[in-house]
């Protein structure tokens, strides 16, 4: 689904007046630069002046988030226990991690259907290994370069032959399905029997097991404080480069937002959440692999030059082009970067299982990926987006999947009303485009 974006307007500058390199097209194509402001009252009125005009960021999915924990708490008053918001942060954990593979190619205006099958046969690498008495090290290994060679593969296919990633990942989906079913039915390949377990403390350990609750602080404070340190010093480099930033007040304040936000989560995670003699408490280990892959991969595409590609070929693949981006070398890596995603998200789903079957759905763990990546506000469209957006929309299908199943409601409702919230997000995003074309 190669998106076709306009030509750029009048007075922008390309590659075709020799005035970009492919550094400058990537900024000018790829998220919004920070506000200029010299107090809160002007950054308040600059930021409202843009959710206006359609560039409202993050706030609609964070505002939909709290209304859907809400609606939930009122519904059941077991939704806010402790106990619960643990459960809500395994259960997400791959939707978030398959929806943070999504991002990579839908950066680029593309999409990967069999990304949710490329995770279950990662899996089934990984735990036939593990069933040979293979090193679990070696096992994870095995399925990150297997998956990441099938994305390469499908990357080269779709750049070289020009074919739809639509119709080639889905031939993809319908044959990884295939291969699953070879390999683990009844009667298939391995002979399992349709399921293979998992046979590893370490990989079990992901999503069973979780730090001292000393620990969990130990472990927050380091990264608050580091997360705050790098982006105290970011902005302030700005400022002394005549750089656009935001006011000091609100550099502040967005690190004292987030050591609360990592004081809640703790609080939550060391509170007893075991219903038997032996309590429970701790950070879950799966919460600090999904910000390590967050944190690697948001640094990957904002502060490199293969990021800044991403965007540019996302807003403009024809200027990335002729200003000697090889596009499709970078369509190929973020294929295959999607494709190891992918595995990453099959071991931390068998962990979440304790197994791999050959009925896993591999279908509907796509589309809650490919939905939470946009109701996270990643564009259908390409050029925009990063990896938070997986995140927070990651936590909006797992919190209705969650509460949906709290109050006892089928499959189907959870579905539907995931639905609903897909349009939704798209709407906006399509409202969005359109606010800014006619500014």
């Amino acid at each position: 689904m190669t998106s076709t974006n306009p030509a750029p307007e009048q007075g922008e500058i390309t590659a075709d007046n020799g005035a970009d390199s492919p550094e400058d097209i990537a900024v000018r194509t790829g998220a919004s630069a920070e506000l200029v402001a010299g107090s809160v009252g002007e950054y308040t009125r600059i930021l409202l002046r843009r959710v206006r005009s359609g560039e409202s960021g993050a706030l609609p999915v964070i505002i939909g988030l709290v209304v859907i924990v809400l609606i939930f708490q009122l519904k059941s008053s077991l939704f806010l226990s402790a106990g619960n918001l643990v459960n809500l942060m395994t259960q997400a954990a791959f939707i978030i991690t398959l929806g943070m593979a999504e991002v990579f190619v839908l950066l680029l205006g593309e999409i990967d259907l069999a990304a949710g099958f490329t995770a279950a046969c990662g899996a089934v690498v990984a735990l036939y290994l593990l069933a040979k008495n293979y090193p679990w090290w070696v096992a994870v290994l095995a399925c990150l370069a297997a998956t990441a060679a099938y994305g390469a593969v499908q990357g080269f296919i779709i750049t070289r032959l020009r074919l739809p990633s639509f119709v080639v990942s889905l031939a993809g989906f319908l044959g990884l399905s295939g291969l699953l079913l070879y390999l683990i039915s009844a009667t298939g390949k391995i002979g399992l029997g349709g399921v293979i377990n998992l046979n590893s403390n370490v990989i079990n350990d992901i999503e069973a097991g979780s730090l001292s609750p000393a620990a969990s602080w130990i472990v927050t404070i380091a990264i608050v404080v580091l997360a705050g340190l790098m982006m105290f010093l970011r902005d302030r480099r700005r400022r002394v480069g005549g750089l656009v930033a935001p006011p000091v007040s609100i550099t502040l304040l967005k690190i004292a937002v987030m050591a609360i936000a990592g004081a809640v989560v703790v609080v939550v995670a060391n509170t007893n959440r075991s219903h038997t003699f032996i309590p429970v408490r701790g950070l879950p280990y799966v919460v600090l692999v999904v910000l390590g892959v967050l944190v690697v991969y948001t640094v990957l595409l904002g502060r490199t030059r293969f990021g800044r590609y991403i965007y540019a070929i996302g807003g403009n693949a024809e200027a990335a082009r002729r200003a000697g981006v090889n596009t499709n070398r970078i369509r190929v890596a973020a294929f295959a970067l999607c494709g190891m995603t992918a595995g990453i998200t099959g071991i931390i789903y068998s962990s979440y299982l304790g197994s791999i079957s050959s009925g896993v759905n591999g279908g509907q763990n796509v589309l809650n990926a490919v939905a939470a990546a946009v109701i996270g506000g990643t564009s259908l469209f390409g050029g925009r987006g990063k990896m938070m957006d997986a995140v927070l929309g990651g936590l909006v299908v797992g919190v209705i999947y969650n509460g949906l199943q709290l109050l006892g409601l089928t499959a189907s409702a959870q579905l539907m009303w995931t639905a609903l919230v897909l349009v939704a997000a798209v709407t906006v995003d399509a409202l969005t485009r359109r606010g800014r074309s006619t500014v």
